[in-house]
């Protein structure tokens, strides 16, 4: 590792994708556009989102099993993405009532389209149900509502049942969402029963966290739910397993496992801060030392995107004692993956201006620029990945080595856009620019915000071939004529 502790920075390499490699040289576009905009701006490409569709659909045509991709729009807001996930005859998974209305007047027919949002009101189903769109129901009062309204209208709309409540090693697999496997039972039971305006097709499940373990267990008891509902003549025509398929961020995974270590050295004052006023990132300190990990998001993975699902497919039940994709197959399911993140995955960067150079009262490197943290922020502590500095001049004078940290524009002491020390092989000049690399899954939308009266970040897509940008609204309209 090459560190020297008296600088406080350890690399984290991003891995960066061919198209992005070919923006940098654009220097001049990109500050142009910068300066039209008032900086920053998210850029885009379509090209990685259909490779990343397409590695996903070779792991289920390995195993011949029906499936369906429905990208989970929530990650990323540009309606280009969803249209695009349709056009290579993949589903959107929406989670709002704008989400769903975006996508149809698009075009994106109903039957490419699933509700999954955490709070229906009626506002939402209302649209979902006279359009017949898949409604995931999560809870009772949900299901009365969607009823409700039905029979307003009189119009059948399809349902999929949450479930959650799950067994691994004798332990409740913790969530707030959907029902248990009794009551999904019983709701199911009465909606056949009923023979109403509300068909049930499938189960639906999300896990938060990363285990595969976990996915194996939520899939065999589901199995087996479905398994109880075919003896009593019901049938099941999907499993949907929702998303959280990892992502590689990083090129050395040797970087990843020594920043980890460090940080903890580094709250615990056993070497030089790697973070802003030596930020934690959510590891605890207490009298007897230090608990718990970094609230982070795990950025370096082995066994990402589809090789994390081709993992969860070719595991062993240990209730049927078969691969789960043999149970998923024997049984003719439409196995349903909301892959998000995983599917921008190299999708986007976000880029934004340098406005000035300063020195706190630490002494410690401050370069500002026009952005703020709402722009590009998660649940994670930080976004651990080395940025890219573009230099727009060359002056040698300050072409000398710096650390220093990125703060942005709202007025808080703790506006850093991220709390990481970062190294720049040349002094920053006001109106260089800084590029952030794969930011487009949950990074540049999720959280952000007009506070100050700050207008939103331009989305835009780079066309490689035409070598232009052009705006999300633009790329819609060419995709439809």
């Amino acid at each position: 590792m090459n560190f020297h502790s008296d600088t406080g920075f350890l690399p984290l390499t991003p891995h960066i994708h061919p198209w992005v490699k070919d923006l940098l040289k654009k220097k001049e576009v990109l500050a142009k556009r910068i300066k039209e905009e008032d900086s920053p701006i998210n850029i885009h490409s379509l090209e990685p989102f259909v490779e990343n569709i397409q590695s996903f659909q070779k792991v289920f045509q390995k195993y011949e099993l029906n499936h369906c991709i429905y990208f989970a729009r929530k990650a990323n807001k540009c309606i280009s993405l969803a249209k695009k996930a349709f056009d290579y005859g993949q589903g959107v998974d929406t989670a709002s009532f704008r989400e769903l209305k975006q996508c149809l007047d698009a075009g994106i027919p109903a039957k490419a389209l699933l509700v999954t949002a955490a709070v229906k009101n009626r506002k939402l189903l209302e649209l979902a149900v006279e359009n017949q769109v898949t409604v995931v129901i999560d809870n009772r009062d949900e299901y009365q509502l969607l009823n409700h309204i039905a029979q307003e209208m009189q119009k059948e709309v399809t349902v999929v049942i949450r479930v959650s409540g799950f067994i691994l090693n004798q332990k409740l697999l913790h969530s707030r969402f959907g029902f248990s496997m009794n009551e999904a039972q019983d709701l199911i039971e009465e909606l056949h029963r009923q023979d109403g305006l509300l068909k049930y097709i499938g189960l639906h499940f999300h896990l938060n966290g990363y285990a595969v373990d976990e996915r194996v267990a939520a899939i065999e008891q589901c199995i087996e739910l479905i398994d109880r509902l075919q003896n009593e003549g019901i049938m099941t025509y999907s499993l949907d397993i929702g998303g959280g398929f990892l992502v590689n961020y990083l090129k050395d995974h040797s970087q990843w496992e020594a920043f980890q270590s460090e940080l903890k050295l580094a709250v615990q004052g056993q070497r030089s801060p790697l973070t802003y006023q030596n930020d934690s990132l959510g590891i605890i300190k207490t009298a007897i030392g230090i608990q718990g990990e970094p609230l982070v998001y795990p950025y370096s993975n082995a066994n990402y995107r589809e090789l994390f699902l081709d993992r969860i497919l070719k595991s062993d039940s240990e209730i049927f004692h078969k691969p789960i994709h043999k149970l998923i197959k024997q049984r003719n399911l439409e196995l349903r993956i909301e892959p998000g993140r995983s599917l921008v995955d190299q999708a986007g960067v976000t880029v934004a201006a340098v406005v000035f150079r300063k020195w706190d009262t630490s002494g410690e490197l401050l370069i500002g620029l026009e952005m703020n943290r709402s722009q590009l922020r998660s649940s994670s502590a930080d976004f651990l990945l080395d940025p890219i500095h573009i230099c727009l001049k060359s002056d040698d004078k300050k072409q000398k080595t710096c650390y220093g940290f990125l703060v942005g524009e709202y007025c808080l002491e703790q506006e850093l856009i991220l709390k990481r020390k970062l190294k720049f092989e040349k002094f920053p000049e006001v109106g260089d620019l800084i590029v952030f690399p794969n930011t487009a899954g949950y990074m540049m939308h999720f959280f952000e915000s007009e506070a100050h009266q700050f207008k939103l970040a331009e989305n835009l897509f780079y066309d490689r071939k035409e070598e232009i940008l052009r705006s999300d609204r633009e790329i819609l309209s060419k995709s439809l004529t």
